[in-house]
């Protein structure tokens, strides 16, 4: 059993100190926030320096934050260019306190994030956990609620803010937070710059943006692209995204227009067995290829009634069609379960015959997701009975339309692990044609109530009505169904409500201008999406994403907060810190139960529980600015189940294992800690860098966390896997040289170390030798642990011009 830190529950601190990212200074008070003689309202999201927060997905007036009763970080467009980032989701792994990634795809821009063990994830039949917003627009897919980080253009990226805890006013899939992510505009971002980077991994990067005004009107746009061969075996990415906004702004008034383009190209090898990453570092095991294309119209706008009401409303148009081919093993392979008639694996003249003398499988699939709809909002911020008050009235609709096909295409693995593919008219069969709809209401209050200077209450509550509608067929390709069904068709239908009122409250304490006190309790919830609503039959399981067989009720989740926390600053910006104890239940969690290597199904197991710390202290010394941070999170299954698990030493004789109360959820570490410093060493040039560390993690597989490496399951297979990976150090630099007012020259070091370590990964069946030659006798493969490696050494180096 590997050494885990901590005991379970909660550790016992009486007093916690960190430092929220550019937020911990005092805030302006109500009275001078927009809307109160100040400049135009409708700006305040897009203006990086005013410490206001938006407690909405739409625009309002926003809350200082000493009367926001929550953990909220905040980065701008500065922090993001200063740390040299490929995405969002990149920044938010190497800066943001009880945030860690899980590189299960082992791609760039393919990184699970996950905040307090709730996970926002590319990855299709990842749990989904944390809602994700751009200008007022959820950007978690129809189809399975992911959150695709290459559609969101770094570069035209204004303000992060991540919001903890289960606030319900952010709808669906606020299960442990909201990331808020507001875009340029040229009113606040004039002039034009160009970037362009390389080095190592094959990687160039060119960039240009623009923005400006005339009067009312503004402008803003960029454009980027990107490339790389990638530094694992048969790893290429390739990356095109455009952003434009034209607005209109008066003192009254704010309208926006924006579009995103994007398409891209991603080749993502995932987990590899650990003999063969032993074996040779760069081994990619079966490459998997995402390629997307994007078009989102969103329209913004915001009108000032009078000084004291705002109205606020979006309308949008979303298209995102992602093509995926995902090789694997094939788990028809010789396999024991068929019962049919002798096969003739020389002829392959039927469909059982190629699934079953088939080494590998790959499937290709096509979907289609298109999302419409709009939201309104009313904000008052008169007094109350002669105290400050804001009160907030919203309502939005989202309609979703999403069309789903993939074909299974049976062949050989090619010495590089990719498909050789049996020409044959029986090959690359259409095995799930499948259509969803998804129709999405909400409305929600918010009222934050000041009966004293130093006292804030919140009251917040949201009702949502989710249907979603499936129409289809799904084809049985599993040979141990033979004469039972194999290669026949099932449709899959179905029509699902789900509603819910979700309730909040929050009180913050403010003693003097530099200390807050919060304290909040709070509801959220998830509806099952259609992914998970097409594979919920354990008779039946599919893979993911291959098929759907059935498609029975599932529950929501439900997500249930407790959060007290404390920040503030000492000395102006000298010293800054901040803690926050929380603990978030989920009642009817749905996880994907694993009956094979590549199928399994969703279902309910009850309740999860994360509970833990968020600690940090930080601040500025002369030309040093400083962060330390620290998160302690204890994420458990609260309930018993039992999944299918063949390569676990626990494992029975039908390959399922028992997953108890208490045990831990694969890859949430304990312990995550940063080290953030920057510091100019003149006034042209500034270096920084960060050290990220994080504890150890149990895999997929080891749900039960009782694998033992050297065991033997119950049917006697020889376990090697550990079903653990350890925790690891890594440290990365960044500096800039200002050549020039018009000039930076800029270069950015990861993983300093070289350190070897991984972030992800899963106990399985490894069918190949170290060498990656596959094993023809199923009873030579080995049960070891496949892990998702970190990217060794890189250096990049590049020049940014500014022509203003």
């Amino acid at each position: 059993m590997p050494n885990v830190w901590g005991q379970r529950g909660l550790p016992g601190i009486a007093l916690t100190l960190g430092l929220l990212p550019g937020i911990a200074t005092a805030a302006p008070d109500a009275a001078d926030a927009p809307g109160n003689g100040a400049a135009n309202a409708a700006a305040t999201r897009e203006l990086p320096e005013v410490l206001v927060i938006g407690t909405t997905p739409l625009p309002g007036f926003g809350l200082p934050l000493n009367q926001v009763a929550t953990n909220v970080q905040t980065a701008d467009s500065e922090d993001l260019k200063r740390s040299q980032a490929n995405d969002v989701a990149d920044y938010l792994n190497r800066s943001f306190t009880g945030v860690n990634a899980s590189e299960s795809a082992n791609n760039p821009f393919q990184i699970d994030v996950l905040y307090h063990g709730f996970t926002a994830s590319p990855l299709l039949g990842t749990p989904e956990g944390l809602s994700v917003y751009v200008d007022g627009v959820r950007v978690n897919e129809s189809f399975g609620d992911t959150v695709n980080w290459d559609l969101i253009p770094e570069s035209a990226v204004s303000t992060v803010s991540l919001i903890s805890g289960s606030n319900p006013v952010f709808g669906l899939n606020t299960l442990g937070g909201a990331l808020s992510i507001q875009t340029k505009s040229g009113h606040d971002n004039p002039g034009t710059q160009f970037e362009a980077y390389g080095g190592s991994f094959g990687r160039r990067s060119f960039e240009g943006e623009s923005g400006g005004s005339l009067g009312a009107f503004d402008y803003f746009a960029t454009v980027r692209y990107f490339e790389e061969t990638g530094w694992r075996d048969t790893s290429p990415s390739r990356l095109w995204q455009a952003f434009g906004k034209v607005g209109w702004q008066t003192e009254t008034t704010d309208l926006d227009l924006s579009y995103t383009y994007a398409d891209t190209d991603l080749t993502g090898n995932g987990a590899v067995p650990q003999s063969m990453y032993a074996y040779r570092r760069e081994t990619s095991y079966t490459p998997d290829v995402t390629q997307n294309l994007l078009h989102f119209v969103n329209l913004t706008g915001t009108q000032m009634l009078d000084e004291h009401w705002l109205l606020s409303g979006n309308a949008f148009y979303r298209r995102l069609a992602t093509t995926a081919s995902n090789g694997s093993n094939n788990d028809n392979y010789l396999a024991d379960t068929y019962a049919g008639p002798p096969l003739d694996c020389g002829a392959q003249d039927s469909r059982a015959a190629i699934a079953y003398c088939s080494q590998a499988a790959t499937q290709v699939s096509l979907v289609t997701q298109r999302s419409w709809g709009g939201g309104v909002q009313l904000t008052d911020s008169q007094d109350l009975g002669g105290w400050k008050n804001q009160a907030i009235l919203g309502a939005d609709y989202t309609a979703a339309d999403d069309v789903f096909s993939q074909n299974f295409l049976y062949g050989a693995f090619a010495p590089d692990r990719t498909l050789e593919y049996f020409a044959s008219p029986l090959n690359n069969e259409t095995v799930i044609a499948l259509s969803g709809s998804n129709r999405i209401f909400g409305t929600y209050f918010t009222d934050t109530l000041s009966p004293r200077p130093w006292l804030h209450v919140t009251l917040a509550a949201r009702y949502n009505r989710n249907t979603e509608a499936l129409d289809g067929y799904s084809i049985d390709t599993d040979v141990g169904d033979y004469g039972q069904g194999f290669d026949e068709a099932s449709p899959v239908t179905g029509n699902h409500t789900f509603s819910r009122l979700n309730p909040s409250l929050g009180v913050t304490f403010t003693p003097t201008e530099a200390l807050t006190y919060y304290a909040n309790y709070n509801e959220a919830s998830r509806a099952p999406t259609v992914i998970e609503l097409g594979c919920a039959n354990p008779q039946q399981p599919c893979g993911l994403p291959n098929d759907f067989a059935s498609d029975p009720d599932l529950k929501q989740v439900v997500a249930r907060t407790f959060e007290v926390g404390v920040r503030g600053q000492l000395a102006g910006e000298r010293l800054n810190f901040s803690a926050d104890v929380f603990r978030v239940t989920n009642r009817d969690d749905i996880q994907f139960i694993a009956t094979t290597t590549n199928a399994g199904y969703f279902a309910n197991v009850g309740t999860t529980r994360r509970e833990g710390v968020d600690l940090g202290l930080g601040g500025k010394l002369g030309a040093l600015t400083w962060r330390l941070a620290y998160s302690y999170v204890q994420a458990t299954f609260e309930s018993d189940f039992e999944v299918s698990a063949e390569s676990n030493s626990t494992a029975d004789a039908n390959g399922n294992i028992q997953v108890r109360a208490g045990d831990r959820l694969p890859l949430v570490p304990l312990h995550t800690g940063r080290l953030l410093l920057d510091y100019a060493l003149s006034p042209r040039l500034e270096i920084g860098g960060n050290l990220v560390a994080v504890s150890g993690s149990y895999l997929h597989g080891n749900e039960n966390n009782a694998n033992q490496a050297g065991g033997t399951n119950g049917e006697g297979a020889y376990i090697q896997g550990s079903g653990w990976i350890p925790g690891y150090v890594v440290v990365n630099l960044e500096g800039t040289w200002h050549a020039s007012p018009h000039l930076d020259v800029f270069a950015r070091v990861v993983n300093l170390f070289d350190r070897q370590y991984a972030t992800g990964g899963f106990l399985t069946t490894n069918t190949f030798t170290p060498g990656g030659a596959f094993k023809t006798d199923p009873d030579t493969w080995t049960n070891e642990n496949a892990i998702s490696p970190g990217a060794p050494l890189g250096v990049w180096a590049g020049v940014r011009l500014r022509l203003n």
